[in-house]
């Protein structure tokens, strides 16, 4: 390196006197050091006083003492002198050690001069311990039985500013502990070379002992280690630009003309323009000459051309030696040396740029469900200060994409697909077998699973890992696990850590056990991280009791079951695996396994930010419930709360593609071991726990809503979301293509839940979208589409009821939200509103929906009740009958404060209901609640309950426990101020409890019911306080003579026999009010309970006698309303579309063009028109505001004016839109145009009809205020994701 007139540099280790620098030290990039002061000398002897005389030389021993301090003193100044030439000597050649480029900087571990070179060769039988100083730089590869690095030992990895310095580590383990740290790299220096730690071993081999607390193959961090990898920065993932389709077209910047050929598609772009100037393709897979040409050409392209490349099927074969060299030399490439048969591999990168310059990815080939997928993408700065990107994108399965993926919104729903870059220049790997052997699981692998690992204990002084690739690790045992942090308590400010501990932008893919395990661990943050095609739960948070952890922008895609626990098996694993359940048992796989998950959450107490989950085989997101701490924190903590705990922050993550659910929030975990009472295994499945947030997980505080922000769900098989719980808030959400979009299920039901509310609004909801999918893969179940009649994927089945909304008991709240494309077909019924099928629970009339929108509003089913037949079965169970929602503004059923139910149910209806046949329901007015009805002594028993206005239509219920029960309980949903019998199938039960639920004060209605004639009663009332489980208020009912003496007297508590006809009349009435959503009133829950006794075993079926005695004419309570007919303007979702992306908006434009009715839609800005011709919209770019509209009949010199006019003048300056849409009537065509800046967006295209067709309804959400068209932008970009992880990150 140049050095200027002055002091030389070298460079300092910290202040505190340790060569250890500590992550993100940055006290300056160069310490200049002065030369050494000069030694100290004795000051020269003043002159005596007196006269001066002749000296002569006598030596006397005071002046021989004086003469031998002077030459020591010339001594020390001659040691000091020698030092520091030393000391020159030593920087001058640390120097020259090093490049010319390679700037010295004391962030950089690799600079640190106390290092040594170690180059300890290759011998797999050595053990290295590395402790206090021992202060090793590796310099080359190596290959070691096991590395110790302890007591202030430091191993560090070799590096220069040209990334050359290529070293791969093979060893069983390494172990840090005790004040030993392990470099490669650092946060603000990053490795620029490509390092690998291969970790080798089988798991029985013999001889080799399991290393305490880590196990085989492995890195562990004990107390007093540090752990510090960081690799070159690049974008870990992000979602497509423009959808690829299955014939191939490459993403980016610039579309090619015409799709990917064979060898290497390659252009060349102008640096300073942004412009493409060259355009080939080299088969160098077929042909050796091709690769000389691309060899020939590389060489004569001038310095700093943006070069692109990218594989088209195969490139390999043919690629001579000295074209790979030029293309590493001049292109900086790491990977194109390796290249083999049919990999994936892009490029983007500069001339003469080097390492630093270049972008590039490469995946493997693979024969099986997806193809290698590789990104490139690097921007550039044009002459002008124009900003540009050149991206370079290939998915390839015999020389094509296996499928196509979307790369824009549609319907609202933003689909983009996720591209992951999964090679890093920093890889940890396991060292394979290729065939599995002994007790790996072959049974249901058939490969080699027991991969590397990585695991971090407590009290670690420093673990931060960024940019690091982890490939073929974890192992099918517990605690085998690609990366775990193991009871490591806080690993934030909380815990002591001056720097908190992160994970950034790992790839973790190909591995045999999960991808990131957080175990009784707090306060990690796992950012950018990707998880592809692993085993078993990918996110874990395994002990329950983890909280604090934050994590953002993670990617997860194909998470597959393992064996390890319970819930991470398939159905085979979960029957097969039964060496720790108790004696003979076998699990039942739906309710104890199947529950592998992307993320797995057991304590709600953690943030999800921007996550997405795809391919999962059960849930993309799982939230779980522990009870109480469990596997090696089992019985630290008794009792978690976890179910009282409020939810963290959750925030704009996305699910889809998912089998079972894209978010599931229900259930816990069996926190007992295997025994004769419970032989169920530990850690299986548990449907106890019931999701009920409350402040300080105090169950006698306030209730705390969880809020569930910006939700995305699409294309999951079963369920969008399933959450059960309460309170709990859903807004600003979207979903599509799903079996059923959203479903709440309630807290729990009376008396266990007090009652809770469950809120979805400002969200949007489609049934079928344009992304229609594709025929093969996975996608079992291809039919025809409701909305245009076209094949598509279908979630379930052909015949599948789809539902947006799933109403399954409640309360809940639907409110300002839109319903798309909910269209039957003549094989299933579609409906925007449904219920559960084949429910045996209850429901609330407090479900209530309000200020909906349905598109298009003349074909959508917007609700449906079931009818008998496939998937509902007889449609004849208790939730079935009792199936009803309030629609409070009539945007449903056009009738404002009404109620929908089911058309067979007479038990909610009067003589002006509505019948709509299409729905299989009815709408009516009035009020109604629930009577909760629990009976004891008798089991087999239905309940027939009949409405003395309409005697001869029974509802009968079969109750919610097994008919062999002795206890039952029913749950009708009943018109308050009405009369009812009930009548019993068989002996009347000893014991009858009713209880008033959702009963506001004064609510009332009288029942009778059936008992033979020689019956005596004992009835009471009572008040039940649940969460004290007492009983208070209890008052005795009085009998009287007549039904006229019980009606004159409301208030009073009496009741009335007629043995005549065997009815015990008594009035169930409300006393005192209620709140919100609670079940009860302030004071508890109001009950009568009647004990009878009597000696007859007679059925007790009193519906002969009691009619028509007790026959009344049918007639409503509450007036039936008004149709409104009126246009709702503020139904539906404020936002148009539901997207992942937090900055960029999005302007919707609509275009409707069949036969009969053609209208355009921008920005919420209607245009209609009949007469045909050509209509032009142009639209601020960067506000989406619409600046000219214009019609012209045909394309003439007029229209050619008013472009030129346009364009050349007025918005010459302006980035803008141009749409232009042509309609005849039978054809039509739309054109979306830009004008703004070099770049081409990807969405500019033309779209036509077919001869003699229309285009129908076009659909299109274009990004606005892109930097890429010169949009100015705001000084802050306010993203609420930065800003909630900034929050997060700031609070101790």
């Amino acid at each position: 390196m140049q050095v200027n007139n002055g002091p030389a540099p070298i460079f300092l280790p910290p202040s505190n006197g340790s060569n250890h620098r500590p992550p993100g030290y940055v006290p300056g990039r160069i310490a200049p050091v002065r030369s050494p002061p000069p030694p100290k000398m004795a000051a020269p002897p003043k002159p005596s006083g007196g006269s001066q005389h002749q000296a002569t030389f006598v030596v006397s021993d005071q002046q021989r003492r004086e003469h031998v301090h002077g030459l020591v003193q010339r001594k020390n100044a001659f040691i000091c002198c020698a030092t520091s030439l030393a000391a020159f000597f030593l920087v001058l050649i640390l120097v020259l050690s090093l490049t010319s480029a390679d700037i010295l900087d004391e962030n950089c571990p690799h600079h640190n001069p106390s290092l040594s070179s170690w180059n300890p060769g290759h011998n797999p039988q050595k053990r290295v311990v590395i402790r206090k100083g021992n202060l090793y730089r590796l310099e080359s590869s190596a290959t070691l039985q096991s590395i110790i690095i302890q007591s202030g030992g430091l191993l560090v990895f070799a590096d220069d500013v040209n990334g050359s310095r290529n070293i791969t580590l093979r060893t069983r383990h390494i172990a840090i502990e005790d004040g030993g740290a392990l470099y490669i790299g650092a946060a603000k220096c990053r490795y620029r070379s490509h390092a690998t730690i291969a970790l080798v071993g089988r798991s029985d081999e013999a001889g080799m002992d399991d290393v305490p607390g880590f196990g085989r193959k492995f890195i562990g961090v004990r107390a007093g280690g540090t752990l510090e990898l960081h690799g070159v920065e690049k974008l870990s993932w992000t979602l497509l630009a423009k959808t690829l389709p299955s014939a191939g077209l490459p993403a980016g910047g610039y579309a090619f003309q015409k799709n990917f050929s064979r060898g290497i598609n390659l252009r060349v772009v102008d640096p300073d323009t942004g412009a493409v100037i060259y355009t080939n393709r080299f088969d160098t897979h077929d042909s050796q000459d091709d690769s000389r040409k691309l060899h020939e050409l590389l060489k004569a392209l001038p310095r700093g051309r943006i070069v692109a490349m990218a594989v088209g099927d195969s490139a390999a074969k043919s690629l001579l030696d000295e074209t790979k060299k030029t293309i590493q030399d001049l292109l900086g490439s790491t990977f194109v040396n390796d290249l083999q048969y049919r990999q994936a591999w892009a490029l983007v990168s500069v001339i003469g740029g080097g390492n630093d310059s270049c972008s590039e990815a490469v995946r493997e080939h693979e024969n099986h469900d997806t193809g290698g997928q590789a990104l490139a993408q690097k921007r550039f700065v044009t002459v002008d200060g124009e900003g540009f990107s050149v991206s370079a994108y290939s998915e390839w399965r015999n020389g094509k994409p296996q499928f196509t993926h979307v790369g824009e919104i549609l319907d609202g729903i933003d689909m983009r697909a996720e591209v992951a870059l999964l090679t890093r220049n920093i890889l940890i790997q396991g060292e394979m077998e290729n065939y599995c052997y002994g007790s790996n699981w072959c049974h249901f692998f058939g490969y080699d699973s027991f991969g590397g690992q990585i695991k971090i204990l407590a009290n670690f002084t420093a673990v931060h890992l960024s940019h690091v690739e982890l490939k073929h690790m974890g192992q099918q045992v517990g605690g085998g696990y690609p990366l775990h942090f193991s009871m490591c308590g806080d690993v934030d400010e909380q815990g002591g850590y001056s720097l908190p501990t992160y994970v950034e932008a790992l790839s973790i893919h190909h591995c045999f056990s999960r991808c990131i395990t957080v175990q009784a661990t707090h306060g990690l943050l796992i950012k950018d991280v990707i998880g592809y095609d692993t085993l078993g739960h990918c996110f874990f948070l395994e002990d329950g009791i983890e909280q604090r952890n934050t994590f953002f922008h993670n990617l997860g895609l194909v998470t597959k079951p393992g064996t390890i626990l319970p819930t991470d098996r398939n159905e085979t694993m979960c029957t097969s695996i039964r060496n720790k359940v108790y004696g003979n048992y076998v699990p039942v796989p739906g309710t104890e396994c199947k529950a592998v998950s992307t993320f797995w959450i057991a304590n709600p107490n953690n943030n999800l930010i921007s996550n997405a989950a795809a391919g999962s085989q059960d849930a993309g997101i799982w939230y779980i419930f522990h009870s109480a701490s469990t596997g090696k924190s089992h019985g630290l903590i008794p009792e978690t709360k976890a179910e009282l705990t409020p939810l963290g922050i959750f925030f704009n993550n996305r699910v889809h593609s998912n089998f079972k659910a894209g978010l599931f929030i229900d259930k816990g975990v069996k926190t007992t071991n295997a025994s004769a009472t419970d032989p169920r295994e530990y850690l299986c499945l548990d449907n106890s726990a019931r999701f009920r947030p409350h402040e300080n997980a105090d169950p006698k505080r306030p209730r705390v809503a969880a809020l569930i922000d910006t939700l995305i769900s699409f294309k999951n098989n079963d369920l969008g979301a399933w959450i059960r719980g309460g309170d709990i808030v859903i807004q600003n959400s979207g979903f599509a293509d799903n079996g059923v979009g959203l479903s709440f299920a309630s807290d729990g039901s009376y008396p266990k839940d007090e009652g809770s509310s469950q809120e979805v609004s400002q969200s949007l909801f489609v049934g079928e979208s344009k992304n229609r999918g594709f025929n093969g893969g996975q996608n079992k179940y291809w039919g025809v589409g409701g909305v245009d009649g076209k094949p598509r994927t279908l979630p379930r089945n052909k015949t599948f009821p789809i539902r947006g909304f799933q109403i399954y008991d409640g309360p809940v709240h639907l409110t300002s939200s839109t319903f798309k494309n909910f269209v039957p077909t003549p094989d299933r019924f579609t409906s925007a509103v449904g219920f559960n099928l084949k429910n045996t629970w209850q429901l609330t009339p407090r479900n209530n929906v309000s200020s909906l929108l349905f598109l298009p509003s003349n074909s959508t089913l917007k609700a449906f009740f079931g009818k008998p037949g496939q998937w509902f079965e007889d449609n004849d169970l208790d939730g079935d009958k009792n199936s009803i929602f309030h629609d409070v503004d009539g945007s449903v059923t056009g009738f404002p404060d009404s109620y929908a139910g089911r058309l067979d149910n007479f038990l909610i209806r009067h003589p002006d209901c509505i019948n709509i046949t299409e729905w299989n329901g009815v709408v009516c007015s009035g009020r109604y609640s629930q009577v909760y009805i629990q009976t004891q002594g008798a089991s087999n028993l239905t309940l027939s309950i009949s409405r003395d206005e309409y005697p001869n239509k029974p509802m009968v219920l079969r109750g919610v426990n097994s008919q062999s029960a002795t206890s039952q309980q029913y749950q009708p949903i009943l018109m308050m101020a009405k009369s009812y019998t009930l009548h019993w199938n068989g002996r009347a039960p000893r014991e009858v409890v009713m209880s008033l639920i959702n009963f506001d004060k004064g609510d009332w209605v009288q029942v009778g019911l059936c008992y033979p004639s020689d019956t005596t009663f004992q009835v009471v009332s009572d008040i039940y306080d649940r969460q004290s489980n007492i009983f208070d208020n209890l008052e005795d009912y009085k009998s009287v003579g007549s039904l006229t003496d019980l009606e004159k007297s409301p208030l009073d508590r009496t009741y009335y026999f007629d043995s005549s006809t065997g009815l015990l009349w008594l009035s169930l009435r409300a006393r005192h009010n209620r709140d919100g959503h609670s079940y009860c009133s302030r004071k508890g829950c109001e009950r009568v309970k009647i004990t009878a006794t009597t000696t007859s075993k007679e059925t007790s079926n009193c519906m002969l006698k009691a009619y028509p005695k007790y026959t009344k004419p049918p007639k409503a309570t509450v007036p039936m309303p008004s149709l409104n007919t009126a246009l709702c303007t503020e139904c539906g979702a404020s936002k148009v579309s539901s997207d992942i992306t937090p900055v960029i908006k999005s302007l919707p434009v609509l275009w409707l063009s069949p036969p009969s009715y053609r209208f355009l839609k921008v920005n919420r800005e209607r245009f209609s028109f009949t007469a045909p011709g050509f209509f032009l919209v142009t639209v601020d770019a960067c506000t989406g505001r619409v600046i000219k509209k214009s019609l012209f009949p045909k394309m003439d010199a007029a229209m050619k004016q008013y472009l030129e006019t346009v364009v050349s003048h007025i918005l010459m300056h302006l980035p803008f839109l141009l749409l232009i849409f042509f309609f005849l009537t039978t054809e039509s065509l739309a054109f979306f145009g830009f004008h703004g800046s070099s770049m081409l967006p990807p969405w500019v295209g033309l779209f036509t009809s077919q001869t003699g067709e229309t285009l129908g309804l076009l659909e299109k959400y274009i990004p606005l205020g892109l930097l890429e068209y010169e949009c100015a932008q705001p000084d802050q970009m306010k993203r609420k994701d930065l800003e909630l992880l900034k929050k997060v990150l700031t609070k101790v």
